[in-house]
C-alpha cells in the first residue's frame, strides 16, 4: 500500500500535503498518518511542514536531496506569490542573491519566519488589496507564483525592508523593460503615498516620465527607512533624501 500510495503521488507531483494523500487512498486518518511517517523513516519522504511533504526521488538520499526553495515556499502558506528581494533576483534585477525567500501572502500564519531544509524564509503579510498581478512561472517542472516585474517594484517600494533597500529597487527601476503605465497603475492601486513618493522622486532621478499624483502632505517619509535617518528635504515628493543622490544616479 505504502509504494502504491507513493506511486499515485508521484505521478501528479513531488511535493504532496496530508489532503492530497487522503483523497488518493481510502484508509483512516490515524492510519495514513502512521503510513507516512513510515515512508519518511525508510527516506522515500520528507516533511516539509506538519502535514506537508516532499517526495525523494529513486537513488536520492534523504537530507542531501531538495527542490528549488519557490517550490518549497508554494507550500508554506495559501495563497501566496513570490515577491520582494527573491522576485528582484529572479528577474535578474539585482546581482545580490537574498538569504531568505521572501513570500507575500494575505493569510495568517503563525510563524512568520521559518526554516526548512537550511533555507531561511519570510511571509510577509498584506492586505487583499495589495495583493495582485500574479504570474506563474515553471521552476523545475513546478508552477509558482511570481508578482511581474512592476508589480516587484511596487511592492519593494512599498516595504524596502524586505528587498535590501532602495538602492535594490532603483537598480529595477532603471531597466529599459519595465512598463511605466502599470507602474502608474499599481502604484495608484497599492494605496500607500509612501510609494507614490518613492516612485516619483526615482523616476524624476532617472528622467522617466510618469504622471504620478501630486503629494498634497505636509508630512515628510524617508526615501530609505532602512538606512540612517538623516538627509536632506526634497519638497516636492515630501522625502527625506537619506541615500547618496549620486550613488543612486550611477547605478547600472
Amino acid at each position: 500500500m505504502r509504494i502504491s500510495l507513493l506511486e499515485k503521488l508521484a505521478k501528479k507531483n513531488n511535493t504532496f500535503t496530508f489532503a492530497d494523500a487522503f483523497k488518493t487512498t481510502k484508509v483512516q486518518r490515524d492510519v495514513l498518518w502512521v503510513i507516512l511517517s513510515r515512508l519518511e523513516e525508510k527516506g522515500w519522504i520528507e516533511r516539509i511542514e506538519k502535514g506537508k511533504y516532499m517526495i525523494i526521488p529513486l537513488g536520492a538520499e534523504k537530507g542531501k536531496y531538495t527542490l528549488h526553495e519557490f517550490i518549497i515556499g508554494s507550500l508554506l502558506v495559501k495563497p501566496y506569490c513570490i515577491s520582494y528581494w527573491s522576485a528582484l533576483h529572479y528577474y535578474g534585477f539585482t546581482e545580490q542573491i537574498p538569504n531568505t525567500v521572501f513570500i507575500q501572502t494575505t493569510s495568517r500564519k503563525k510563524k512568520q519566519k521559518l526554516e526548512v531544509f537550511g533555507v531561511k524564509y519570510k511571509i510577509v503579510r498584506v492586505k487583499p488589496e495589495k495583493f495582485f498581478s500574479l504570474k506563474t512561472e515553471w521552476v523545475e517542472e513546478s508552477s509558482v507564483n511570481i508578482v511581474n516585474k512592476e508589480k516587484c517594484i511596487i511592492d519593494c517600494l512599498d516595504k524596502p525592508q524586505y528587498c535590501g533597500g532602495i538602492v535594490e529597487v532603483a537598480k529595477a527601476l532603471k531597466n529599459k523593460n519595465i512598463d511605466i503605465i502599470k507602474l502608474l497603475e499599481y502604484a495608484q492601486r497599492i494605496g500607500n503615498s509612501g510609494v507614490i513618493r518613492r516612485l516619483g522622486y526615482l523616476c524624476d532621478l532617472f528622467n522617466k516620465r510618469i504622471r504620478l499624483p501630486e503629494i498634497k502632505t505636509r508630512n515628510y517619509l524617508f526615501l530609505d527607512p532602512t538606512m540612517n535617518h538623516k538627509g536632506t528635504r526634497n519638497s516636492k515628493w515630501r522625502l527625506t533624501i537619506n541615500l547618496n543622490q549620486e550613488i543612486l544616479g550611477n547605478l547600472e
